[in-house]
């Protein structure tokens, strides 16, 4: 059995000096290794041990990630709470797994493994374990403190106690009447060095992680003013969370971006004090030209000094930066004083999509480009009905990128196929369900659902959908089609069963996206970034062309993304991967007339087309696969 690493320390980057020694040290999560007590695995569950090995890997990682973005910040209760914590029940979730694959193929489970779910904190080279930080950042964190304590009381040079960065923090500040109240987050900035609780991550996602620093109980509460991104009451302001897509923050540069990132909520706050203020005397021009034209300028100044930051760290600028300035009005209950006054209903919780998120079919030129099969390629097509989710198969979980994680996906899926997909689902557990495949195939196949918006739906007020701001009426697919298609090069050789795929991306600005959206009888041109407005007679249609090119050895990958690849512009696969059959899920809907609808997704995306994506996991068996790989490679259509 082939096995990764054990799961040792996986060390923060950017290590800083230790005064004794002179060596580079920096704090890093240990924990107990794993992948020796189950190198006896039976062949039955090694497929499933392995991929839970890689989930370990994945949260050590995770948590190294938000203790570097954390470094000076934290004291050890922060450590504690907000990151050895979660990381503990994400571990022992794993580890359950791991025994529930053992006793499945009728072997004993290794003993102990239990007591493997504890990290510490490895010494950094100040003597303090466990937590880290110790006395070193309760100094820190009180130093901190009194700092911005001073600049409440207006003297001036608490941000150059508490940041460091005082020339920094009077030319940012000054030419701003809303920054001048950014040191008024100070209380919050003390609630999370020590007494944050945001023990309660959801496993992977990293959509509160970074934040955390000085933002008390964030993670706790993604619809609320986390870093600068979104207000939690109706008929206010929403921005794009900035803190998510900064990744690893530079030690240099880290004081002078957590201040303008409360910067960011102090403007949110000061843009919805004054749309509060007009309350019943805003229209569309006044909240454009008054509140959200200053507000957009003031985030572009804010988010150029983080760019700067990062420049002057000797660091890559995030890129995902310029896109995050512009903001919008959630309309307060199906008003219409908003600049998103069509989107309201359910308690005016709709935040997005904005009218220029849509665009009319007709306006788009055809850019579906079909490479042509060669005679070595294989032609044949294989469908498979799975039904439309006529039984209303839904829930917000996802068993793909966080496994064990109640509403791990933060919005609701549509699920055909397999019945019994849920985040405790396992392979085992996925073959001994049943399935709406009409041929028996077991698989899995899920995407975000799609809501008519200003309309009550069942999961208003549940976590996924209405707490998530996922509101509006779940529409059933009009169509569902389900195709193995083949590769324009080449034979295609069977997909291994439990391979798990993802197509698309959930993040605006993430790694390769993949949305297709189009409308029937135009099927020629796809947008990606775009809802499409369908004439009249037409309906809405959304294509997920799924990675067909296969590395030959892996069900999953740690991103789950680098185990399969997309094909080259000519149809062949890149060297080292082999072509598979190629999935596609095509969707078709009666959506409302005009801009009226939005696609599922975590409630910081503002639900963007681009964020669009699906799932699949395959438990076709042997017998299953080997009927789509010969039809396809004979040229033949079958169902």
């Amino acid at each position: 059995m082939t096995v990764v690493a054990g799961s040792l320390t996986v060390g923060a980057t950017g290590a800083a000096a230790n005064p004794r020694s002179g060596a580079a040290f920096a704090p890093a999560i240990s924990c107990p290794a794993v992948a020796d007590r189950v190198d006896d695995a039976p062949a039955r569950a090694q497929a499933e041990v392995q991929r839970n090995l890689q989930q370990l890997e994945t949260q050590i990682a995770d948590a190294n990630r938000r203790l570097a973005s954390s470094a000076g910040q934290g004291g050890s209760n922060f450590v504690r709470n907000a990151i050895l914590s979660p990381l503990k029940d994400k571990r022992a979730a794993a580890l359950r797994r791991i025994e529930i694959a053992f006793q499945r193929a009728g072997a004993r489970a290794p003993q102990g493994l239990d007591d493997l779910a504890t990290c510490t904190v490895q010494d950094d080279g100040s003597g303090n374990d466990d937590g880290g930080q110790g006395t070193g950042d309760q100094q820190g964190d009180a130093g901190q403190g009194t700092g911005d304590q001073q600049g409440d009381a207006g003297q001036g040079n608490g941000d150059q106690q508490g940041d460091s960065q005082g020339t920094g923090d009077q030319q940012g500040d000054g030419q701003d009447p809303g920054d001048q109240q950014g040191d008024e987050q100070g209380t919050g900035d003390q609630q999370g060095d020590g007494q944050d609780n945001s023990g309660q991550d959801p496993g992977g996602q990293g959509d509160g992680d970074q934040q955390a620093e000085g933002q008390g109980n964030a993670d706790q509460d993604r619809g609320g003013q986390d870093d600068g991104g979104q207000t939690g009451a109706p008929g206010g302001i929403n921005c794009p969370t900035v803190a998510d897509r900064l990744g690893q923050i530079p030690a240099r540069a880290r004081a002078e971006v957590q201040r303008n990132l409360r910067q960011l909520e102090t403007q949110i706050a000061e843009a919805n004090r004054r749309l509060k203020n007009a309350d019943g005397q805003a229209g569309t021009n006044f909240v454009r030209n008054a509140v959200l034209g200053p507000l957009k300028a003031k985030r572009t100044a804010t988010l150029q000094r983080i760019a700067l930051a990062f420049q002057r760290a000797g660091a890559r600028v995030p890129a995902a930066l310029r896109t995050l300035a512009t903001c919008e009005v959630r309309n307060p209950g199906g008003g219409g004083n908003g600049d998103n006054g069509d989107n309201g209903g359910d308690g005016g919780q709709a935040r997005g999509p904005v009218p220029e998120d849509f665009v009319d079919i007709r306006s788009v030129r055809p850019n579906v480009n079909v490479p042509r099969t060669q005679r070595n390629g294989s032609r044949g097509t294989f469908s498979v009905d799975c039904g439309r989710n006529e039984g209303r198969i839904f829930n917000s979980d996802n068993v793909i990128v966080a496994p064990g994680v109640s509403n791990g996906a933060q919005h609701t899926h549509d699920y055909v196929g397999n019945e019994s997909t849920n985040n405790q689902s396992t392979n085992e557990s996925l073959l001994a369900a049943g399935t709406t495949c009409r041929n028996g195939d077991k698989s899995t196949h899920y995407w975000p659902v799609v809501r008519a918006l200003g309309q009550e739906e069942f999961d208003a007020n549940q976590r996924g959908g209405g707490l998530d701001l996922n509101v509006g009426k779940i529409l059933t697919p009009a169509q569902v089609q389900i195709t193995f298609k083949g590769n324009p090069t080449a034979k295609v050789v069977p997909a291994p069963q439990f391979l798990r795929i993802i197509t698309g991306n959930a993040r605006v600005g993430g790694a390769d996206p993949n949305a297709g959206w189009t409308c029937t009888g135009f099927e020629n041109r796809q947008l990606t970034d775009k809802y499409p407005l369908c004439p009249r007679g037409s309906r809405l249609v959304r294509v997920f062309d799924f990675q067909s090119c296969w590395d030959g050895q892996n069900i999953d990958s740690a991103n789950h993304r680098t185990h399969v690849t997309f094909p080259q512009a000519d149809g062949s696969c890149p060297q080292g991967f082999q072509p598979i059959p190629a999935l596609q899920h095509r969707l078709v809907y009666n959506v409302p007339r005009g801009p009226n609808f939005a696609v599922d997704g975590f409630p910081e995306e503002l639900h963007k087309p681009i964020t669009d994506h699906s799932d699949f996991i395959n438990l076709m068996n042997e017998q299953q696969m080997g009927q789509v790989v010969n039809c396809i490679n004979s040229g033949r259509r079958c169902r």
